[in-house]
């Protein structure tokens, strides 16, 4: 696959085909677990040591801790369960390597890890060069990597208003103003959201996260209502990595005088979306889908 191809991932295969869990940290690979086991796959999970939430063993087949530089050790613990297919999710907090006295030694790379590190990665280690060469290097070891939102679709975003308050007409400007731009940060893998007040973009998602932009973006404004707009980048890789937001986004933006969040409809991932709809509408902050074409729009 070239650089910026879009891959062409597998159809998830019917149940009860077993479905591998690759799993990180947060409430994300807990709701893919449920979802896999409402459609009848048994799940098997393989969480990242130190990453993955405590209740998410109870929620699988079986379940094996492994490290996160040890691609190998992942292959080889799906693979004894019969695992060809899997679904990567979860964030990868690096604070929570240094609690685990072993870490040095539990995080050293394996040879399959490192083979790969030095061929493809040492020049260029961007989120999608990584998440391309991992599923290559699962596809070798006989796994392949699915859509990490199959199991969701009830929590992705849908174009149109979803909160109980419409955004007014300056905040309708900002998005459509704010989106292109977006876009082309977007595109240059810069960030995946931007904050927007009366047609100036006041903050750029950078390395820091969304929540640390949001709180940039409130010192920033000074109290004067302000517009979030979060999307993916055009062809995004869906087998992890996914733009994501939740209660706390909500919790967050409100706090930080933010009045409207905008994501791109179909490529947003809204963990608890139900529970993030009633703290917005309790907020008083609208949330809205925005469509392609409205995105692409100038």
């Amino acid at each position: 696959m070239t650089d910026g191809a879009v891959p062409i991932l597998p159809d998830p295969p019917p149940p009860p085909t077993p479905i591998g869990l690759i799993a990180g940290s947060g409430r994300l690979p807990i709701m893919v677990a449920e979802g896999l086991r409402k459609s009848g796959h048994p799940v098997h999970g393989v969480g990242l040591a130190n990453q993955f939430d405590p209740v998410l063993p109870t929620l699988c087949d079986s379940f094996t801790s492994v490290g996160i530089l040890r691609l190998g050790s992942w292959i080889a613990a799906l693979r004894a369960r019969n695992v060809a297919h899997a679904i990567m999710v979860g964030r990868v907090d690096k604070a929570k390597l240094l609690f685990d006295p072993w870490s040095v030694l539990k995080h050293l790379p394996d040879l399959r890890t490192a083979r790969a590190w030095f061929k493809h990665l040492r020049r260029d280690n961007r989120s999608h060069v990584i998440l391309r060469v991992i599923a290559d290097e699962l596809g070798k070891g006989g796994i392949d990597l699915l859509d990490s939102t199959a199991p969701i679709p009830d929590q992705m975003t849908t174009a149109g208003v979803m909160s109980a308050r419409e955004p007014n007409a300056e905040e309708q400007r900002d998005i459509a103003f704010a989106f292109p731009l977006l876009n082309e940060l977007l595109r240059l893998d810069i960030g995946q959201a931007v904050a927007v007040r009366a047609a100036d973009i006041v903050a750029v998602e950078g390395i820091e996260g969304t929540d640390r932009m949001i709180e940039r973006a409130g010192e920033l404004t000074r109290g004067r209502p302000w517009t979030l707009c979060k999307g993916a980048r055009a062809g995004h890789d869906r087998r992890s990595d996914v733009p994501s937001v939740g209660v706390k986004t909500i919790e967050n933006l409100a706090k930080a005088g933010g009045k409207c969040l905008a994501l791109a409809a179909g490529d947003v991932i809204m963990i608890d979306k139900g529970k993030m709809l009633a703290t917005a509408d309790a907020l008083g902050i609208a949330v809205v889908g925005v469509p392609a074409a409205a995105r692409a729009r100038a």
